[in-house]
């Protein structure tokens, strides 16, 4: 089974983020970056099947700066085979169009049975790079997958959560898949992984230019909360409260 996973370095969740002079990008002065959460279960899905299938290999892709090898080595530690850096410093600046097409381009030279992302980067939550990629490829994709099971005759099934319950698709290899949480328990990486991750190439071919579709004309800072109001204590509140959920924040 070879598994293809495509990750992308993200801010930490609990980054405060802060606006750039130019008013068009984020000020990433001093931000703590991560592997994204969501593609950690799509590498740990991936070393999961190759490792139930007993043969194969997982390599893992994302495109950004030479800071990214960071989290590609964090893939081999956990045990990853191979790392493939799509070096790009200019990855702000890319639409999810762009972002899956260069994507695209890289996978065509690489054999893989299946392609795993995760269902969103936690930065822009486009949840968008996954679908496109495998559309560019002329892949079928399974989104928000919580868990798969690869079948006979080069045949995936998969359950995505939908409302009040659980779909299940079957699809044909190669295919391609969008990880959710609850797919798996990512494990750690131990420290014979970290050891032989940091011996491990990762591998940087050239990158294919492509223009991006959208451009950020301006980022803002959503506005501050109103303070609180105390209208009332007990029952007596109740009408005063009502007759404010009515007229001011009109949500009845």
């Amino acid at each position: 089974m070879n598994v293809a996973v495509c990750v992308k370095r993200v801010p930490a969740t609990d980054t405060r983020i802060r606006i750039a002079p130019d008013g068009r990008s984020l000020d990433l002065q001093g931000v703590e970056f991560v592997l994204n959460p969501y593609d950690e279960f799509a590498v740990e899905e991936g070393l999961r099947l190759r490792e139930k299938a007993g043969s194969g290999e997982v390599v893992v892709l994302t495109l950004g700066p030479t800071e990214a090898q960071k989290e590609l080595r964090t893939c081999l530690a956990m045990g990853a085979d191979r790392a493939v850096l799509l070096k790009d410093d200019a990855l702000a600046a890319r639409d999810g169009f762009a972002i899956a097409s260069i994507l695209a381009g890289a996978l065509k030279g690489v054999s893989f049975d299946l392609l795993l992302f995760g269902k969103q980067a936690v930065d822009s939550d486009g949840a968008q790079v996954g679908g496109m990629t495998a559309t560019l490829l002329g892949l079928p994709c399974i989104g928000e997958v919580v868990k798969v099971e690869v079948l006979e005759g080069k045949r995936l099934r998969a359950e995505r959560e939908v409302e009040g319950g659980r779909e299940v698709v079957e699809a044909t290899l190669p295919c391609a898949l969008t990880a959710q949480k609850g797919l798996n328990e990512p494990r750690y990486a131990s420290l014979k992984g970290i050891m032989a991750a940091k011996k491990k190439p990762i591998e940087e071919p050239p990158l294919t230019q492509v223009e991006p579709r959208l451009v950020v004309l301006e980022m803002t800072l959503p506005p501050p909360r109103p303070p609180g109001r105390i209208v009332g204590k007990g029952a007596a509140a109740v009408p005063e409260l009502i007759r404010l959920l009515r007229e001011e924040a009109k949500v009845l």
